[in-house]
């Protein structure tokens, strides 16, 4: 039993694998049309994971075409976040229950005020996995692209990425999903026993581990690529580990596009050390309000990074939700922020690529959404800032970090 739990760990450590096929999605408007059609032609399995499951257009889009592949025997499975989906739509789901669907809920919202440090632990990633044949991993929720939960109706399609993954990869996207899955059955089996009262059911015990899905797929492209996980057990630090290597080792560019940058102190010295190697490092970063407390507190560290010579250009058409960089002929695209959410608390998946090729594409996409509604941040102008703004700022910055030690994490990363 032991080994078994052994290899269920150390077969989803970061390791890279040759033969994959790996197609970069820049936003919904091309993400959403090929995962339907993956899942119009599956034919034994589905996985879903998502932070957040809208009930827009989208939504209700993705939702019908998983309820119709269960309803031709699909085993289809769709994990959602407690919080993320704290008031998921009761239609949808009877719709998706109704059809088939089996659904399982990360840490649902306790019903009274809690002040659980588990509450900010999440799922965030987001994986569908197919028939242990194709996958998909990145930044986009099951939400239309111009509609957000908190705004409304939005001027412009939100920024964002994810990858389609053929080959033998996926079988790591396919293992990380059937274990969450049998996860959660053990752990939120107890609430469903308590509501099915005098009914001969049990939960599931340690010893019901089920083996790992199979097989391999066969090599399917060129790229050497690996699934990076983060989850709060075995492999914590694993995502900022990929990123201080590939920053140690880059010689010309960093570029990173990302919606929440509050990293910590080891990677500002990262990018810093990089600076002064040469390296030009460049930051996409959320140029309008989306939370505020983020929004606030990451601009405290600007300062800091513009002296360093870290080039800041502002993303304002909409909102940028993108978790994806470009170092040298590395390339990441995920779920993964770089702040403390993401690095210290969250579930998360990050796919790398050792292409140069794939790296030469992700990074046309990121120039792109540079030039059609980036803005530099001139570090002349960030200090001309008032002194109620800069208040507002290090306060902002003082509560997340304060939030962080809440949640258990020590003052070491994020100082």
């Amino acid at each position: 039993m032991q080994r078994k739990h052994q290899h269920w760990y150390e077969s989803l450590r970061p390791r890279p694998m040759g033969g994959n096929e790996i197609s970069l999605l820049a936003s919904g408007r091309q993400y959403f049309p090929a995962l339907e059609q993956a899942v119009a032609q599956a034919q034994r399995e589905i996985f879903v994971e998502t932070y957040l499951f809208e009930a827009d257009p989208t939504g209700q889009r993705i939702a019908q075409a998983l309820c119709v592949a269960a309803r031709r025997g699909v085993q289809t499975h769709l994990v959602v976040d407690g919080f993320g989906c704290a008031r998921f739509d009761q239609g949808l789901s009877q719709m998706l229950r109704g059809a088939g669907v089996k659904m399982e809920v990360f840490r649902p919202e306790p019903s009274g005020f809690s002040l659980s440090r588990q509450r900010l632990r999440r799922m965030h990633r987001k994986i569908v996995v197919v028939d242990g044949e194709i996958a998909f991993v990145g930044g986009i929720n099951i939400i239309d692209d111009q509609n957000s939960p908190h705004h409304g109706r939005l001027t412009a399609p939100r920024a964002d990425f994810a990858v389609r993954v053929r080959g033998p990869l996926v079988a790591r996207m396919h293992l990380a999903c059937w274990r969450l899955w049998w996860q959660l059955g053990l752990v939120n089996a107890p609430r469903r026993l308590a509501r099915w009262r005098g009914q001969e059911r049990r939960a599931p015990a340690l010893r019901d581990l089920p083996d790992p899905p199979g097989p391999v797929p066969p090599a399917q492209g060129p790229h050497r690529a690996m699934l990076v996980l983060r989850d709060n057990v075995r492999m914590r630090h694993a995502i900022e580990a990929a990123y201080l290597r590939a920053i140690g080792r880059a010689r010309r560019e960093v570029l990173i596009a990302c919606a929440y940058f509050l990293p910590g102190l080891r990677f500002r010295r990262a990018l810093q050390a990089a600076v002064q190697r040469g390296v030009r490092v460049r930051l996409l970063l959320q140029g309008r309000e989306e939370y505020a407390l983020p929004h606030w507190a990451q601009r405290a560290l600007y300062d800091e990074l513009l002296r360093a010579g870290i080039e800041i250009i502002e993303y304002q058409p909409s909102f940028l939700h993108a978790k994806a960089a470009v170092i040298d002929d590395w390339a990441t695209v995920g779920s993964s922020n770089i702040d403390p959410f993401s690095l210290l608390l969250a579930r998360e998946a990050n796919v790398v690529v050792f292409d140069k090729n794939f790296a030469l594409r992700l990074r046309d996409a990121i120039e792109e959404l540079i030039r059609s509604g980036g803005q530099p941040l001139l570090a002349s102008h960030h200090a001309r800032r008032s002194w109620p703004t800069r208040l507002l700022q290090s306060i902002a910055f003082g509560l997340l970090r304060l939030g962080v030690a809440i949640a258990g994490q020590g003052r070491k990363s994020y100082g």
